[in-house]
């Protein structure tokens, strides 16, 4: 019996260290599809592609993956026809949710997010319901560190539109049309960038108390174990 329980627990920790790595691959494949979505599938040219490509690799992504990734977004895979597609909607206490989707299949899409919605005690919204909730920004966010000074100085020179400064983290703001050139100067400094892409952010965030906090959560968690899925934005604060 001892040697069973043991295994069981082997197995255990083994599943929880692939659910684990499983979701890692997931945002490294999101990311590179963003990008590939936002500045073309050449890394050489496409900054934000080459970082998503290196995070991919430091989780240790297979090359077929990333490939794969790369190929589905920029519409070379054959035999199948992807398309984007927005979704809105208000989540629990009312907070604005944007589902930025890619699929195959809109009606199979549209019944999985409509079922998260509607379980979650919210509702899919029209087209433009809450998408004027939102801007469309660039935006970089690198580590705190020694190089801060120099860090928020290049980013002001090319084109950064704001910089906010938390405890661990400088998120780094800009127009979509000066991402690239400020991702490629900040990335001169050897700051370390943790997260870089072009996507929505709220311009109004409202407020919740706790327990609608973690009803939120759950939706945006279910919402992306959707292999549809590609990104989630939210206005809660």
């Amino acid at each position: 019996m001892a040697g069973h329980n043991k295994w069981s627990k082997v197995k255990h920790i083994k599943a929880k260290e692939d659910a684990k790595k499983g979701k890692l691959f997931t945002k490294a494949v999101r990311d590179i599809m963003t990008a590939v979505r936002d500045g073309g599938p050449n890394p050489e040219t496409n900054a934000a592609l080459r970082l998503a490509i290196e995070r991919a690799k430091a989780v240790s992504m297979p090359q077929d993956n990333i490939k794969r990734a790369i190929d589905k977004a920029s519409g070379n895979l054959p035999g199948v026809k992807y398309e984007e597609i927005t979704y809105e909607g208000y989540g629990p206490g009312g907070v604005a949710i944007m589902v930025e989707c890619l699929t195959d299949n809109k009606n199979r899409t549209v019944a999985a997010v409509r079922h998260a919605f509607s379980k979650a005690g919210g509702s899919l919204g029209t087209s433009g319901s809450v998408a004027w909730m939102f801007d469309k920004k660039g935006v970089i966010t690198v580590e705190r560190g020694e190089k801060d000074d120099e860090v928020m100085e290049s980013a002001l020179e090319s084109g950064a539109s704001d910089i906010l400064e938390f405890d661990e983290v400088l998120v780094i703001e800009c127009e979509p049309s000066d991402f690239n050139e400020l991702l490629k100067s900040v990335e001169e400094t050897g700051v370390n960038i943790l997260e870089s892409s072009v996507g929505l952010v709220a311009n109004n965030e409202m407020e919740v108390d706790d327990a609608t906090a973690e009803k939120v959560e759950r939706l945006i968690d279910v919402l992306e174990e959707n292999d549809d899925v590609q990104n989630v934005y939210h206005n809660m604060k």
